[in-house]
């Protein structure tokens, strides 16, 4: 296992002042392990970086704790971990994802004439992997690809909660979300359970959205051969222009049929885990 191996690319000093020289160094430290070398010593590693050895001490240090670089007491050596695959691994998997995703979500765009999206669970938190506008409308605060947000607090995230075996759906809650907001509150069991038993009920959700309230949303889930949730699909229409019974009666079936061929779609490629690492 190499850093070539997972297309680590090794920095160029000259492109700029912005870069974070503690993390360039850390990357340096990684691209260190060559093809072919599975161990090295901190000469070897520092040598092999450029660094000097007190700062390759350091790096190798922060790597170690993190879980990326393996030392090796017995006999001094440093090796790279099986975490370090997992940053090549998360980005294709997603990847495939958005490969997969696009193309439905766009068929259903056209279809529906309203903004959709697709996302997945990571940790505690919902992560967008693809979202398709209709045509050249704006609405207010767009979900960029990428975007992680407590998955209880949103439709979409509760779409894939209420779908999920107990014991997963208790280790999700129990994640901390990467990134908590003090504007948005996320529901307690007693609110929550209500929310997902319903869901459970209606296969869908819909709702006033809690990010930009001038927009309804509609979410489903996608649900794979085991039955339960790999993913979940949205679609968000003007809060002015629809109502409830509008964007159903527009958008359910629609959805309904794509989040089915996402799902078949991820079963040909291997791909149903919604949760790297969980």
């Amino acid at each position: 296992m190499t850093s070539a191996s997972i297309g680590i690319r090794r920095l160029d000093p000259k492109e700029g002042k912005s870069s974070v020289q503690s993390l360039a160094k850390g990357l340096r430290v990684l691209e260190a392990f060559k093809p072919g070398i599975d161990e090295m010593t901190l000469s070897e590693i520092a040598a092999a970086s450029g660094l000097d050895a007190g700062t390759t001490f350091r790096m190798l240090n922060t790597l170690v704790a993190a879980g990326y670089v393996v030392r090796i007491p017995e006999s001094r050596r440093f090796r790279l971990s099986l975490k370090v695959l997992d940053l090549g691994f998360n980005a294709i998997a997603h990847k495939d994802l958005r490969d997969i995703v696009r193309p439905l979500l766009q068929t259903l765009v056209d279809e529906v004439s309203e903004a959709a999206s697709f996302a997945v669970l990571e940790g505690g938190d919902v992560l967008y992997i693809e979202r398709v506008r209709a045509g050249f409308t704006r609405l207010g605060v767009d979900i960029r690809i990428g975007t992680t947000i407590p998955a209880a607090v949103t439709s979409i995230g509760r779409a894939i909660l209420a779908f999920l075996p107990e014991n997963r759906l208790e280790r999700v809650l129990a994640t901390p979300p990467r990134h908590p907001s003090p504007t948005l509150k996320t529901p307690d069991r007693a609110t929550l359970d209500p929310l997902l038993a319903a869901l459970r009920r209606d296969g869908y959700v819909l709702e006033k959205s809690v990010i930009t309230p001038d927009l309804r949303l509609l979410a489903v889930p996608v649900i794979g051969a085991d039955g339960w949730a790999t993913g979940a699909i949205s679609v968000v229409a003007p809060w002015s222009q629809s109502s409830d019974e509008d964007l159903k009666a527009r958008a359910l079936e629609p959805m309904l049929a794509t989040a089915h061929h996402i799902a078949r779609a991820q079963e040909a490629v291997g791909s149903t885990s919604s949760v790297p690492g969980l």
